[in-house]
């Protein structure tokens, strides 16, 4: 048998993968999406866990504890059995042989936690889970007993949340009940941090939409820092305001608004000060708190905290959550606020020259002969579907990414040199289309495609929008995506598929609105000159893409990109020809394939230490520096910016970076900051998100009392002499 193939046999291979030229290059931009999220090993645990048993020597016929052991890493907390908005408790799969049972886990009293507009119950610091293990008198003395104890939990700092899990193997020997010394001071503390049972006796009515319970035996819990939390969700929202009293006799009554029917047939939960703590359960709860009573003026404008532990818990400094602490606002309402700057900031991206185009050719197409309003809704269709998908598939990897410990941002992708070289062959190869040099009749990643009529076309049309049009999170996006972060998966997916929907927008209601097709031009010849025009702006943005990749990877690196992309206009422009003269262009799509291929493999260089930002006068960002200057009282512009990001360079140009702006900061003694993300740094990732942002670009003020300002996400040259104001 011959090692070799002969070469009409190669040939009919090679056609074949090029029938497949979408499939293609989709996969190879996964890949390299996967690929641009930093290579790291398995992340240290950040809450370290043990096990530890009562008695290695249980005597049958009698109940031992086990004790669970949770130590989370400085700043990291874990979740009670009820997380409150967000969060996972710990969770146990046991593992037990026959005559042998086990309890649920005990939980000490949570704490509140606000940050970002939701509320959670968490455990702060050091705590301990405990479990009932009863040996059946059936077991014979002399047994081994081997238990397993799978475990699994979500632990998280102010910016982060890393799913956890570990495995535990005990072997007990039933016989005299001998205590471990070790263990039993462990169980012993444990057992004196539970909420105190039956000590407690507590009943509730509802009325005006709220719920009122009573409780008595508690009257040694301090009542300006006590606060309930309930077993169940439902009852009230995590981060409601609670208002609670004592009477002459010492029993306390707690108020809080109720957020519907009762979720369950009791109450059950735990009332805390922080220090002392009891479980309380309540009769038949009623049928319903009645309907909410309007809120007064004095509520409306109560500052008052929550306390937790003491303590008034607060939202990072210069936080742009939408809901200050101590309001009731709950996640959903946080999802709201989301999605709708999601929307609207997807709708504004259409506006980017690089996806202008787009949307103009299948607006246009819309308008042809023969369009019909059943096809016009399945390109509408299509187009949104796309979109959301494309943006909902990115968001995906950015929160599985982050849950693996990875601190990464929106447009991570963009951060890879491969993605942006990627990026500039699909905008050479639609500008080359769009002006006319080659065509193809069949699906494309260029204008053949955008022209085709159906879903299929339309689809694509709309991912290969939704790829180009997130390098930026324009006006609106800033908050949206940073939100995302703190909300759990499906509501942060939501987010980034209304940020899909917000680009699909028009195209979509183009599509479904007749009257809206009415507007659109009369087909004619025009449409071919106007297609040669919106060549222009799409040459522009693979231009954009090549400085780009030379910012990231210098001279060589865009000499590198260059070649590859010359050696794709070669393809493209063999198999324009041969088009001209009718014959097949399969192999003319050779050079193409190879330029993916090479794109995919290359190992791009590191740019050159010279730094732009120190040339201009700009410190690199440093956290430890600003706020040393903050302590100083000299006022900092901090800029965060990556060479991808369209806003960032037109902020640049027209309001930082203009002579104006510079002699007013030099006057006032601004010190100028710039925090580069095109190629990714860790710091100023884990940095934006404790301001509740994933995305660029961002501006910060410090002024001279050290008050640090959030700036809008456009900025002009006379705002920021503004903001510098006189000399002095």
């Amino acid at each position: 048998m011959s090692l070799f193939l002969r070469p009409e046999t190669v040939m009919s291979v090679v056609a074949s993968i090029l029938r497949y030229a979408r499939l293609l290059l989709v996969v190879s931009w996964l890949w390299l999406a996967l690929a641009a999220i930093p290579a790291a090993a398995q992340p240290a645990r950040h809450l370290d866990a043990s096990i530890h048993a009562q008695s290695e020597e249980p005597t049958p016929g009698t109940t031992t504890r086990l004790a669970i052991r949770m130590v989370p890493e400085a700043g990291w907390h874990g979740y009670w059995t009820n997380p409150g908005d967000s969060g996972l408790s710990v969770e146990a799969n046991w593992t037990l042989p026959t005559g042998v049972r086990i309890g649920q886990l005990e939980h000490p009293a949570p704490t509140l936690l606000r940050l970002a507009g939701l509320a959670s119950y968490v455990h702060k610091g050091a705590f301990t889970l405990l479990a009932d293990l009863t040996i059946d008198k059936s077991v014979a003395p002399g047994t081994v007993l081997p238990i397993r104890a799978q475990l699994s939990w979500l632990v998280c700092s102010d910016t982060l949340c890393v799913p956890e899990s570990a495995t535990f193997d005990l072997r007990l020997v039933t016989g005299g009940g001998k205590a471990k010394a070790d263990s039993r001071s462990i169980i012993r503390a444990a057992e004196a941090s539970l909420p105190r049972r039956d000590a407690a006796a507590a009943s509730m009515t509802g009325g005006g939409g709220r719920w009122t319970f009573a409780i008595a035996g508690a009257g040694n819990l301090d009542a300006e820092r006590t606060r309930l939390f309930p077993a169940d969700s439902g009852w009230f929202d995590a981060g409601a305001a609670q208002s609670v009293t004592r009477d002459a006799d010492g029993a306390l009554a707690v108020t809080v608004a109720a957020s519907g029917a009762p979720p369950t047939e009791r109450f059950t939960g735990v009332i805390s000060d922080g220090t002392r703590s009891y479980a309380i359960r309540t009769g038949d709860a009623p049928a319903t708190a009645g309907p909410a009573p309007a809120p007064s003026e004095s509520a409306a404008n109560s500052n008052s905290l929550p306390f937790a532990n003491g303590a008034p818990v607060s939202l990072p400094a210069a936080s742009s959550a939408p809901d200050m602490p101590g309001s009731s606002t709950t996640a959903p309402t946080t999802l709201r606020i989301a999605l709708m700057g999601a929307i609207l900031g997807g709708l504004l991206l259409n506006l980017m020259p690089c996806v202008f185009p787009i949307l103009s050719l299948k607006a246009l197409s819309l308008a042809k002969s023969g369009a019909d309003p059943r096809s016009a809704r399945i390109e509408g269709t299509s187009y949104f579907a796309g979109s959301v998908i494309t943006t909902t598939a990115l968001g995906g990897i950015l929160i599985a990414a982050r849950a693996l410990g990875h601190d990464i941002g929106w447009s991570f992708q963009l951060q890879d040199p491969r993605i942006i070289l990627l990026l500039m062959l699909l905008s050479l190869a639609i500008a080359l289309n769009l002006a006319g040099l080659f065509e193809l009749r069949g699906p494309s990643l260029a204008g053949g495609w955008m022209d085709r009529r159906g879903g299929v076309g339309a689809f694509g049309t709309g991912a290969l929008a939704a790829l180009i049009a997130t390098p930026c999170s324009g006006p609106f996006l800033g908050v949206a995506l940073g939100a995302a972060l703190v909300l759990p998966p499906l509501a942060a997916l939501t987010v980034f598929a209304g940020l899909g929907l917000g680009m699909a927008l028009p195209f979509l209601l183009i599509a479904w609105v007749p009257r809206l097709q009415c507007w659109l031009p009369k087909p004619g010849t025009w449409m071919v000159t106007f297609r040669r025009i919106l060549a222009v702006p799409m040459l522009a943005t693979a231009l954009g893409l090549a400085w780009v990749l030379g910012r990231q990877s210098g001279v060589d690196g865009l000499t590198i990109g260059l070649a590859i992309a010359a050696l794709a206009g070669l393809g493209l422009w063999w198999a324009g020809l041969r088009q001209m003269r009718g014959v097949s262009v399969s192999h003319a799509f050779v050079p193409l394939a190879l330029a993916v291929i090479l794109t995919a493999s290359v190992d791009f260089p590191q740019a050159s230490a010279a730094s732009v930002a120190t040339a201009k006068g700009r410190q690199p960002f440093s956290e430890a520096r600003l706020a040393q200057l903050r302590a100083a009282g000299t006022p900092v512009f901090v800029d965060f910016t990556a060479d991808w990001c369209l806003i960032c360079q037109v902020n640049d140009r027209i309001a930082i970076d203009r002579p104006q702006t510079r002699a007013a900061f030099e006057k006032a003694g601004v010190v100028v900051m710039k925090g580069d993300w095109t190629r990714g740094d860790p710091a100023i990732t884990r940095f934006l998100a404790k301001q509740g942002r994933n995305s660029i670009p961002y501006y910060l003020f410090a002024t001279k009392s050290g008050e640090l300002r959030e700036l809008p996400q456009v900025l002009s040259s006379d705002m920021l002499v503004e903001l510098a104001g006189p000399p002095g």
